[in-house]
């Protein structure tokens, strides 16, 4: 794909042709193969998943979401009633992703995703430098999902806004763009809800005999192009965390990832980090192109008006988390110059 921007390292008045290449290694399928999780076993494990009232806590088996911003839900409309005066100031009409719910239960069913989403909130949230965290003391973290299009060169597109190469229909796929920690040194406490759901959360394990396991919460947030500050016409759902000893155990080890070039063949290895395990996870979910994971949408317009706001270096949260990724992935290298 090439594509002409103006850029303020070429001459004034001058566009400047910037070419982007895909490849695709070719043992790229058979990977996927052997490490996805069977569709079928999604399904069932997501169903398990709890999901509770944003008033009162209860566990919900039908969750009933916010009609004008789809963003909280709720177990009966006395409950909404009640929250009113506190999702008032943050409920904007905006179109979203069909099946946000759906995408964060299926992030949680799959157990290769959560594993390494897992061991990114083990580095950026100090557990292994600190034992009481998750037993004594709660820890939460802040995951950044956003819709991109399965078709890398579509994304492109939207990000030098060529109307001609993209056209109106996207499909798109989740991807995973940041994990941010709660650092209670610098950040205001957790609210008592949030202490309670985690307090909960940390007796059932205890009970369950999993003691020797840290338990936290984890804020799962969709962005849209409008969001200014954290929580302003975002999609949210927090939900309780168990990290396994299986999992801090690879934590522990930081093996690092290995990848190969589908250019040059060349293998290379990633040191294990936060970054490397995004990274991982959401090259998974790119190669899933039959969507055994159940991660792939329709992309809604505000869906793709963020991309395009990267492209333009608007000044926006889900800008920034996007661009940090952008700066983070081997994958969008090049598209970086593209910046309007």
């Amino acid at each position: 794909m090439s594509t002409d921007t103006n850029n303020s390292s070429a001459a004034p008045g001058v566009a400047r042709t910037v070419q982007v290449e895909l490849v695709t290694h070719p043992n790229r399928d058979d990977h996927f193969r052997a490490v996805a999780a069977p569709s079928e076993y999604l399904k069932a494990n997501q169903k398990k998943l709890r999901v509770t009232c944003t008033q009162c806590l209860k566990t919900l088996e039908k969750p009933q979401k916010c009609a004008k911003c789809k963003s909280v839900w709720y177990c009966s409309r006395e409950c909404q009633k009640k929250h009113w005066p506190t999702h008032k100031p943050t409920c904007h009409e905006v179109e979203r992703s069909s099946g946000i719910l759906k995408f964060i239960r299926m992030i949680q069913a799959n157990p290769l995703i959560m594993r390494y989403l897992a061991v990114g909130i083990i580095f950026d949230c100090g557990l292994l430098k600190n034992p009481r965290i998750g037993f004594d003391v709660p820890f939460m973290a802040r995951v950044d999902i956003a819709i991109e299009p399965s078709d890398f060169l579509d994304f492109v597109g939207l990000y030098v806004n060529d109307l001609k190469s993209v056209g109106k229909k996207l499909q798109g796929m989740v991807q995973v763009n940041a994990i941010t920690p709660w650092i209670p040194s610098t950040m205001d406490p957790l609210t008592p809800k949030r202490m309670n759901e985690w307090r909960e959360a940390r007796a059932r394990y205890n009970a369950e005999g999993l003691a020797n396991d840290p338990v936290g919460l984890v804020e799962f947030i969709n962005s849209c192009a409008d969001s200014d500050e954290p929580g302003t016409g975002a999609n949210s759902l927090t939900s309780e965390l168990h990290i396994p000893a299986i999992t801090l155990n690879i934590a522990r080890k930081r093996e690092p990832f290995a990848f190969t070039s589908a250019i040059t063949g060349i293998r290379s290895k990633k040191p294990m980090s936060t970054v490397a395990c995004l990274e991982y996870i959401n090259l998974h979910i790119r190669a899933d192109k039959q969507n055994q994971l159940h991660l792939r949408t329709e992309m809604t317009e505000q869906d793709k008006e963020v991309i395009r706001a990267a492209g333009r270096n608007e000044d926006i949260l889900p800008v920034q988390v996007l661009k940090s990724k952008m700066g983070s992935e081997h994958l969008y290298a090049n598209v970086m110059q593209l910046t309007r």
